[in-house]
């Protein structure tokens, strides 16, 4: 009778440790698509900070015309960016670029590696282009 008891147990606490792996696993695999969701829905260019309101009409139109106006656009309104809007619109540009200038594409890439941290919204985006541009 002891030993159908012990049996008992052990299988109880095996089953106990079971479902408490299950569980673990589940909580992991939660936490993987909650990172991923971030991950996607904080790399949308338009909805990061940096950019004044007044500019994003011009910005659109300028994308719209082709790299010369895009360039022409940037170099007029680079001081009134700010990060991380400045580095995604940077990093749109060196896309656009690319075929017309790869060195000047490149350059502009570097400058946005050396600034962009870790942490930052853009950094997924960023280490995309990164085998594009090195």
């Amino acid at each position: 009778m002891t030993k159908a008891i012990w049996v008992l147990i052990i299988l109880v606490v095996g089953y106990i440790g079971y479902l408490l792996f299950l569980q673990w696993e589940q909580v992991q695999v939660d936490r993987e698509n909650q990172r991923k969701n971030i991950t996607t829905t904080a790399v949308q260019g338009d909805s990061l900070a940096g950019l004044p309101y007044q500019l994003d009409p011009s910005l659109r139109v300028a994308k719209e015309r082709g790299a010369v106006a895009f360039r022409t656009w940037y170099n007029s309104y680079e001081r009134q960016l700010e990060d991380p809007r400045k580095a995604w619109i940077e990093l749109e540009l060196c896309i656009v670029l690319s075929r017309e200038n790869p060195a000047e594409a490149k350059k502009i890439f570097a400058g946005v590696r050396d600034r962009v941290a870790p942490s930052s919204p853009v950094w997924p985006r960023m280490k995309e282009l990164e085998k594009t541009f090195e």
